[in-house]
């Protein structure tokens, strides 16, 4: 596993750590011209949730990895917070607005891996 297949794994569990819902990566390494090389994107219910989602991963990263994110977008309304880490950005968004702007389906082209919810 390479040190960006690494940050992905930190991310997801992370994102777990405080029960992110519909978690999905999206290998965009294959595409030429693409922003990163992976997308994680996950829902929050609320935008408590949102924001504490970003915080864990926020935490959770620094500490088992040591990254911190390049830039962090959207905390002050929570609603669709972005991460940048450079190689991986990650996308938390409120349902509504996951469903909206349907990310998975503007990357088809790729790889996308759905992670089962842990309940």
């Amino acid at each position: 596993m390479d040190q960006t297949e690494s940050l992905v794994k930190k991310i997801v569990e992370g994102l777990q750590e405080k029960k992110g819902k519909k978690i999905a990566t999206i290998d965009l390494t294959k595409l030429s011209g693409a922003i990163c090389q992976y997308m994680v994107i996950c829902e929050g219910n609320t935008p408590t949730q949102v924001a504490a989602l970003s915080d864990s991963v926020w935490d959770y990263v620094r500490k088992e990895a040591g990254e911190k994110p390049i830039s962090i977008d959207g905390e002050r309304n929570a609603q669709w917070i972005g991460m940048d880490y450079g190689t991986v950005l990650v996308h938390i968004f409120l349902p509504e607005l996951r469903t909206f702007y349907n990310l998975e389906n503007l990357w088809a082209d790729s790889k996308v891996i759905r992670i089962p919810d842990l309940d």
